[in-house]
């Protein structure tokens, strides 16, 4: 049994087309929303950097690193993966060592923040610094100054009584053993694979 054809009426015909088109354009206003940014707002920071206190205003969403490179121009600190896997933008904030690429600057306002330019000086070089230099620890130079912040603090960490994951023993920057000090150093990547050079420079301030 042959089914009724329907008649459809030009005016249908425009009707239907008329509703399409509205469906469609909606559907892309609300993707063009979705996928908008949101709208940026400024805070007031106030960061001690290295000893001196600094005032700045900033996008909310700036993240710590950001604030000391483009900000600050302490660039010294480097953007390696910027997603904490790599260590290279390692600074030190209320004497704790950490990627500044994962903090937003906002929620370290008031706090003391040390980076690579505020442990030492061409003149006046940290006992880390002229280490690395001693045993080479470095190459390309791009990890270095996230290494020597991490390894600064790391010591400041043996020296408190932090355990590391390899041992619940606790050790003494002279006692802390290579296996030790490598666990500890962990989140810092070197991938021109200087850490047997890194690991001799942090040993020789350990015994110092």
């Amino acid at each position: 049994m042959n089914e009724p054809i329907l008649p459809i009426s030009r005016r249908g015909v425009l009707v239907s087309s008329a509703a399409t088109l509205a469906i469609s354009s909606a559907s892309s206003v609300l993707a063009r929303n979705a996928s908008a940014p949101a709208a940026s707002v400024s805070m007031p920071v106030t960061l001690t950097v290295n000893g001196t206190e600094r005032s700045l205003d900033l996008d909310s969403r700036t993240t710590l690193l950001d604030a000391l490179r483009e900000h600050l121009q302490l660039t010294g600190t480097k953007k390696g993966c910027d997603h904490g896997q790599c260590g290279a933008c390692t600074v030190i904030v209320n004497g704790e060592r950490i990627n500044s690429c994962l903090s937003l600057a906002v929620q370290h306002s008031g706090d003391e923040v040390t980076t690579i330019e505020g442990l030492g000086t061409p003149d006046d070089l940290h006992p880390m610094q002229t280490a690395f230099i001693e045993h080479d620890g470095y190459q390309c130079g791009y990890c270095t100054p996230g290494q020597i912040c991490s390894s600064v603090a790391m010591l400041d960490e043996i020296e408190r009584g932090i355990p590391s994951h390899v041992s619940d023993e606790l050790t003494t920057r002279m006692t802390a053993t290579n296996a030790e000090v490598r666990e500890r150093m962990s989140g810092n990547i070197c991938r021109c694979g200087a850490y047997s050079n890194i690991a001799a420079a942090i040993a020789q301030v350990a015994e110092g």
